[in-house]
């Protein structure tokens, strides 16, 4: 503690009878401590046995224990001992402050009370997390460039997949050899049931540097499969391929391939400036079986690196659970761009959903970009907001004036739901009107998840 320097008894000049009066001090003559009933005005005045204790700064304290320290800065110990509380609290002056430290490094009694007051008001701030902030990265690099733009900018559809790359491995370079090797339970939903994969740490970052190679083929980077890559660009069959090529599981050296990939990634999308955001990137077909002949599912490079980002945060979670290392969610901006994907992307889910028997029929088809019959998706939180999906049809454009139902989710949860984390039937926190579209849309929501 700043000034609490071991100070007993003894620092008190002149604390004992017949003690000599500090050197220091404006002292007159006879400022021993006697026996009598006199004694000299001088600051360091004894605690005799006698009545008549001096007047100085240095009189008797509280406690009958000699002070022996001058004033300081025209404050004397009872003032100084009053502003011991304030001190405790930082709630002093730059001139108070001096003072009561100064008369800290004389003054045993009160130096004990305020390393007392210190603890105390330790106690009262609430324990801090030693994790940082997950929007700490972005305002820093915020800051940096807002003084000095890059001389090549990263367009803003590929932040969210920098900053959760950059979380990620932070997370792995803080785990053991072992740790690698830890459990990890992949979750979606499949056919309108849960399903789930069992994996280790390794074998995630494998699928994570499988996955992302579909991006990095579209921006004509080489492809971390080589010669093992399935014919159709479908993220799971490029999963189970990249897992049986490995002789071995998985270990921690998968790290340095998918770290540099995500960089790579980041390097070309940069170069390539923002009118890269339209490159069509593959992610196989719709027909269940995952043949050639489904129809192709195909995302603009904008999205696909938000749905990157996306899947880089979920998987890190799971991989957090399986270490037992704290994780937060992205920042409120990155969620934003998540949760807006995920809006986006419900109208065609429902219909390819309506094709195949699993979602209502169509009740109102209206032509292409008129206002159909909508449901309001409220997002609740950070990164939240407004969306009308459309029901019927997805050239259709949805709108307050035909809402038939309503669902309220938190942010965090609605994406939880669109990762197959959570069941559709516990997601929704609030639900109002059409319940055949309510399930629906829920349902679709999951069904964005796959492996």
């Amino acid at each position: 503690m700043r000034g609490g320097r071991d100070a007993g008894p003894e620092s008190g000049r002149g604390a004992g009878p017949g003690a000599e009066a500090d050197p220091g001090a404006e002292a007159g003559p006879g400022v021993r401590a006697g026996g009598g009933g006199g004694a000299g005005r001088g600051a360091g005045v004894g605690t005799g046995s006698g009545s008549g204790a001096g007047t100085g700064a240095g009189a008797a304290s509280d406690g009958g224990v000699g002070m022996g320290a001058r004033d300081v800065d025209g404050f004397d110990h009872h003032v100084l001992k009053s502003l011991l509380g304030a001190w405790a609290l930082a709630a002093c002056s730059a001139q108070e402050s001096a003072a009561v430290e100064e008369h800290l490094g004389t003054c045993g009694p009160c130096a004990d009370e305020a390393l007392r007051l210190r603890e105390a008001v330790g106690l009262l701030h609430p324990e801090e997390s030693l994790d940082l902030d997950p929007g700490l990265r972005t305002r820093v690099l915020e800051s940096c460039l807002g003084r000095r733009p890059p001389r090549i900018p990263l367009p803003e559809w590929a932040a969210p997949y920098d900053a959760e790359t950059a979380r990620l491995d932070a997370l792995l370079q803080d785990i053991g050899d072992a740790e690698w090797h830890a459990p990890v339970r992949l979750r979606w939903f499949e056919n309108d049931e849960p399903v789930s994969r069992k994996t280790t740490v390794a074998g995630v970052i494998a699928h994570l540097l499988a996955v992302d190679g579909l991006v990095g083929t579209a921006l004509g980077l080489q492809d971390p499969l080589g010669a093992e890559a399935p014919p159709v660009p479908d993220p799971t069959r490029r999963t189970e391929a990249f897992w049986r090529a490995s002789h071995f599981p998985p270990t921690r050296a998968v790290r340095g391939p998918w770290r540099d990939q995500t960089h790579e990634l980041i390097r070309t999308v940069s170069f390539a400036g923002g009118g890269s955001g339209r490159l069509a990137v593959g992610y196989g077909t719709v027909d269940d079986a995952g043949g050639e002949d489904g129809q192709r599912v195909e995302l603009p490079l904008r999205d696909s690196m938000v749905e990157r980002a996306f899947e880089c945060w979920i998987h890190a979670e799971d991989i957090a659970e399986a270490v037992d290392y704290p994780y937060e969610p992205p920042s409120p901006r990155h969620l934003h761009h998540m949760i807006d994907l995920a809006a986006r992307m419900l109208p065609t889910t429902l219909a390819e959903r309506r094709r195949s028997g699993r979602a209502a029929p169509s009740r109102e088809l209206v032509a292409a970009g008129a206002p159909g019959r909508s449901l309001r998706l409220e997002v609740e939180g950070v990164g939240g907001g407004e969306w009308f999906i459309p029901l019927d049809s997805p050239g259709a454009s949805g709108s307050a004036e035909s809402e038939v139902a309503h669902i309220a989710l938190d942010g965090v949860e609605f994406c939880r739901l669109a990762a197959g984390h959570v069941a559709p039937e516990e997601a929704a926190a609030g639900q109002l009107g059409d319940r055949e579209a309510i399930r629906d849309v829920l349902f679709a929501a999951a069904s964005l998840s796959r492996l």
